[in-house]
């Protein structure tokens, strides 16, 4: 089966074709851990955990990495306002990060590497660089010499010359160009770390780039993730230092989720418009959360509030009650779900397999749970094609990363289940309410 995906840096639909047979190798840049998580740092988990599932799915064994930030200015500002240290803060929102992970269906990452457990692989990057000439030291700081390696920008497609024109001269004064950026940055206050330039702490670009070949153990990488801010400068400049580093292509595939928007703005804790991703978690739960955050396509932005949530929450109704009321059918009809055979969900399959076309899956999702309703009304309904549907929903389910549960019914729920139905139909009505309510309470009617 061909995987489609758009491909921010060519800015076309390619087939994919992994560097090793059936593996894929993805790097995806995880939170900088100063605050609570909002809402938007959630898009990307949900975007690229859907495409490893899809991965797996069809037979590939993915390497899933992404990192924790834990060291930066806002983090050492958050210390100091706290009277703590900063590994204390990181700590804190990196649990909080996990947590929300859980708690919205996605798998844990293969690795979840810190940029703090890796500053002497990253300082032996740095130097690397300045040795080879693609970095200088400037005032006991580290910049990297952009002119020093071919089109940068081609990430990015932007206007260079009128980027350095707009640049600002306390930005640009001593750098060689005024788009070198920092790659090792001298400090007298908060985390610092002895280097040959100076007591310091590295610059963010550089993070990535050291994990991945700490990690992989290779130049280039299938593919990289991130935000659709994250396009300039973080992932150029990650682009510009592996082409210095190792003159190859850090990623052969970039992918980009676009923005969460509350109302017309960005999400953004700087405007003050956020949503906590645990207070939507806990207020709606992760299947609403996450269903809402897929729904639209990757690339576009999701406008996220009230009415998103509430539109998600009745889609997640409509697939939640015939898929229980058919897990009860089939138990009643003393089907084992846990022995049922997989079935072949191709046409859901090539829709994600379309650069993650979730909104076409659903299609097929809600087309396959109309068959269900139908033939739960049906008294003479076919049980092994039931069977077959109740096992395409859940790997359906499964794919989306949506958590749905069902009944599982003991010998005594189906006693009562029995019972009932007989109450029904002698018109018993008070025994059949009273059963009715024990039922409702077990979730299982």
């Amino acid at each position: 089966m061909d995987i489609k995906l758009f491909n921010s840096l060519t800015n076309k639909k390619e087939v994919f074709k992994s560097i090793k047979p059936k593996m894929v190798s993805m790097y995806v840049c995880g939170s900088t851990v100063y605050d609570s998580p909002h809402i938007g740092n959630l898009r990307p988990v949900v975007v690229f955990d859907t495409l490893r599932r899809l991965f797996e799915y069809v037979g590939y064994k993915v390497t899933y990495v992404s990192n924790y930030t834990d060291i930066d200015d806002k983090i050492i500002k958050k210390a100091k306002e706290e009277n703590t240290d900063e590994m204390s803060i990181a700590n804190r929102y990196i649990k909080e990060c996990e947590e929300n992970i859980k708690g919205i269906n996605a798998l844990k990452p293969t690795y979840t590497p810190r940029v703090s457990e890796n500053i002497e692989a990253i300082i032996n990057y740095i130097d690397t660089l300045v040795k080879n000439n693609h970095a200088y030291v400037l005032d006991n700081d580290v910049y990297f010499k952009v002119d020093s390696v071919k089109n940068y920008g081609e990430l990015s497609n932007i206007n260079l010359e009128q980027l350095k024109v707009g640049a600002r001269i306390e930005d640009t004064k001593g750098k060689k160009s005024p788009l070198d950026f920092a790659l090792w940055k001298k400090t007298d206050t908060g985390l610092k770390w002895k280097s040959p330039w100076s007591e310091g702490r590295p610059g963010w670009h550089t993070e990535c780039v050291v994990m991945i070949d700490n990690i992989f153990k290779q130049s280039t990488i299938d593919i990289h993730g991130g935000g659709f801010d994250l396009k300039f400068p973080h992932h150029e400049n990650e682009i510009a230092q592996a082409k210095a580093m190792h003159d190859a292509k850090l990623a052969n595939y970039w992918l980009h989720n676009g923005f969460v928007t509350f109302e017309d703005d960005k999400m953004s804790k700087s405007l003050g418009n956020v949503i906590l991703a645990k207070d939507a978690i806990r207020k709606y739960g992760g299947n609403v959360v996450r269903l809402a955050l897929i729904s639209s396509h990757y690339r576009a932005p999701v406008k996220f509030n009230d009415d998103t949530l509430q539109m998600a929450k009745s889609e997640l109704n409509k697939i939640q009650t015939p898929y229980a009321q058919l897990a009860v059918l089939l138990q009643r009809n003393k089907i084992n779900l846990d022995k049922l055979e997989p079935v072949k969900i191709d046409n859901f399959v090539n829709a994600l397999a379309d650069d993650l076309n979730v909104s076409n899956a659903l299609t097929i999702l809600f087309d396959t749970l109309k068959i269900i309703n139908n033939e739960l009304r049906n008294k003479n309904a076919d049980i092994k094609k039931l069977s077959n549907n109740f096992m395409m929903v859940k790997d359906m389910l499964y794919l989306l990363g949506l958590n749905l549960t069902y009944p599982v019914l003991t010998n005594e729920d189906l006693k009562l289940l029995e019972n009932y139905e007989i109450a029904r139909q002698n018109k018993d009505y008070q025994t059949s309410d009273k059963l009715r309510t024990i039922l409702l309470n077990k979730k299982i009617i």
